[in-house]
């Protein structure tokens, strides 16, 4: 098996078809067994997803007409990818990617001679990357206008975050062990972590470690979750005897940490639109040992589903361009298109609009995303309020991210953590 013509065939998917990094990885899975392998190819596809803006600038510097052949051009940006960014040994990225060709004679010699003549030419062809702003910053042209839109003081840096590696983060099951317990296990396995002060459950690795190795993982001590999303549980504020309501609750992580944090819950129901993702719900509840009742429904329609009693708490971590989470997704910067946010606001404010009646008066909802973007975030949350008497925004007083003119936005690489935005909406008599 060549791991290069397999990586070259994810990205291929990704580029051709549209379909999701995480998809296409699992698919090809399925197949190798070989953990080396598998981490191979991983760290090719995700590498070449994060530089994919600058190194298709390169690669057409090196080409007298565009590449149609979706699969050689994935196969030449992999090869680009290993010469630039990866401590394989040149002759050995040059040999192995010019190996996978081998079914297509005629690209066989072509990525050769383009991996050779980059090599020649390497340092004039990334000063020339360097001057081209879609190519420096390896993000598309109007991503680049839209950050620096709404951020202009803090957009490179969050250009530079998008193309890091992120951390991998713990959450810490605190109704089953402590945070120092925790942090001690870790200790005694050799793996090495720090805490985060204004969340006391989160623990962020020195070095991402696979879950079988995480002590206690598969008794439910800890779960995999950034520190971001794990801010939503204290902003909820569930108390005992609460009915809550987690919408758009797939893949689980905030339904457990709710469920964690308080166990004395009248009821906890989590509602998700796709059957599939709600079955990964149902599989980390059942690690850990939770129950809440799982619907799979329109949150948009909530006349499917609702039972019409009300809910005290309601946590609506509402469908977003995910802008906030482009280092752990980067094909996203590949498979996101600019029409899609105002698509995307229009569904969060025709969700925020129907699940708003099913809170009781007096009881909290927390909206939150994992976008960067103000349009999905504090310009929506300002709307709903002017077109409801009976919603006030609690102000977040809290040691993380940036007050808006509603709600509280954290920036990608601020602390370690992920972008994201949440905003507090209490319910009163209209």
């Amino acid at each position: 098996m060549n791991t290069r013509l397999v990586a070259a065939k994810v990205l291929s998917r990704i580029l051709q078809d549209g379909q999701s990094l995480t998809a296409a990885l699992d698919k090809v899975f399925l197949d190798i067994e070989s953990a080396k392998d598998r981490a191979f190819i991983q760290a090719l596809c995700y590498g070449v997803c994060r530089q994919y803006h600058r190194l298709d600038f390169i690669l057409n510097q090196l080409l007298d007409k565009p590449l149609k052949d979706a699969d050689v051009k994935a196969l030449a940006l992999v090869g680009l990818y290993q010469l630039n960014f990866m401590r394989v040994k040149p002759h050995a990225a040059v040999s192995e990617t010019v190996l996978a060709a081998r079914k297509k004679p005629w690209a066989k010699s072509l990525i050769n001679a383009l991996l050779r003549t980059y090599l020649r030419e390497q340092e004039g062809l990334e000063h020339k990357a360097d001057k081209f702003q879609v190519a420096a910053l390896s993000h598309p042209d109007w991503l680049i206008k839209q950050i620096e839109q709404d951020w202009p003081e803090q957009a490179l840096r969050i250009f530079l975050e998008n193309n890091r590696q992120p951390p991998m983060v713990l959450r810490v099951n605190l109704a089953k062990t402590s945070r120092d317990h925790y942090l001690q296990l870790l200790t005694g396995q050799d793996i090495a972590a720090q805490t985060v002060s204004f969340c006391l459950s989160a623990i962020v690795l020195d070095k991402p470690v696979p879950v079988e190795l995480l002590p206690g993982f598969t008794d439910g001590l800890v779960s995999v979750q950034d520190t971001a999303a794990q801010l939503a549980v204290g902003l909820l504020d569930v108390q005992p005897g609460h009915r809550v309501l987690d919408v758009c609750a797939a893949p689980g992580g905030k339904t457990a940490h709710i469920l964690e944090s308080q166990p004395q819950l009248k009821e906890l129901v989590a509602v998700d639109i796709d059957e599939a993702r709600m079955q990964r719900v149902s599989e980390n509840l059942q690690r850990l040992n939770l129950q809440a009742k799982l619907v799979v429904g329109d949150a948009a329609n909530p006349k499917e589903w609702w039972d019409g009693q009300p809910f005290d708490r309601i946590l609506l971590d509402a469908p977003c361009s995910a802008l906030g989470v482009i280092r752990r997704h980067p094909d996203i910067k590949l498979l996101r298109r600019a029409e899609d946010i105002g698509q995307l606001q229009a569904l969060q404010k025709s969700i925020l609009q129907a699940v708003w009646p099913l809170l009781a008066p007096g009881g909290l909802m927390v909206y939150a995303t994992c976008s960067i973007l103000k349009q999905e975030n504090e310009q929506q949350v300002q709307a709903f309020l002017a077109e409801h008497a009976d919603a006030r925004e609690l102000p977040i007083d809290a040691d993380w991210g940036i007050t808006g003119v509603c709600g509280r936005q954290i920036l990608t690489g601020e602390s370690a953590m992920d972008g994201f935005y949440y905003a507090r909406l209490s319910k009163g008599s209209s």
